[in-house]
């Protein structure tokens, strides 16, 4: 049986999705680093696996995944039959994909943007980057008031998706002191069975 491989980069929150969920199902798999800095990802022998450019790209057997919510949904289905990451309850599958999508939109046009300007130097608008880090932060926020959870009583591919542009956003120079629920539950995900974190930034380890 082929391992599974994840072609991923150490400061990207999307590839940490796919590892941190690979290592909370308790998945082996061969971790291969892309070099963006140097263009590794255009470069024709990538592009056969993503035409987009893009990490995370998940590759088990002859089945290649790439996007890092699609890797998730795709794990989740593959190796937890049960459906406890991703539950088949069709309400509570749907608040799952609701939140995939916030995923997608203001984390990702929130913190994860606030914090390319700062990490890789993105040419993107920073001040627009916070103004709609601070408008989902403050939702998530008065949503984990009275939860434990993104999304029903136990953990779920929500969380995953959403950690790690989160736990990072300081780095983006998106300060987490004024959302407490928000604080709690990155610790309640930090603390599940197989956590692995994802590498500070230089500006992380600065600050």
């Amino acid at each position: 049986m082929n391992a599974i491989k994840l072609y991923r980069h150490p400061l990207s929150g999307h590839s940490h999705r796919a590892e941190l969920f690979l290592s909370l199902l308790g998945i082996n798999f061969q971790s291969i680093d892309v070099d963006l800095l140097k263009g590794e990802h255009k470069q024709a022998a990538f592009l056969a696996k993503n035409p987009a450019g893009q990490v995370p790209v998940l590759e088990d057997g002859n089945t290649t995944v790439t996007d890092s919510n699609a890797i998730l949904v795709y794990l989740a289905h593959a190796f937890d039959p049960a459906g406890n990451w991703y539950p088949r309850d069709p309400v509570l599958a749907a608040e799952v994909t609701r939140f995939l999508s916030i995923a997608a939109g203001p984390v990702a046009f929130g913190p994860a943007a606030a914090r390319l300007v700062k990490v890789f130097g993105a040419g993107l608008d920073h001040d627009k980057a916070k103004e709609i880090a601070a408008g989902i932060l403050a939702v998530l926020d008065a949503h984990l008031e009275n939860r434990q959870w993104l999304v029903g009583d136990v953990q779920t591919i929500a969380d995953v998706a959403n950690y790690a542009y989160i736990a990072h956003a300081p780095e983006g120079e998106v300060s987490l002191l004024e959302y407490p629920h928000v604080r709690n539950w990155l610790a309640r995900v930090e603390s599940l069975s197989g956590f692995v974190p994802m590498q500070p930034s230089a500006v992380g380890l600065a600050a």
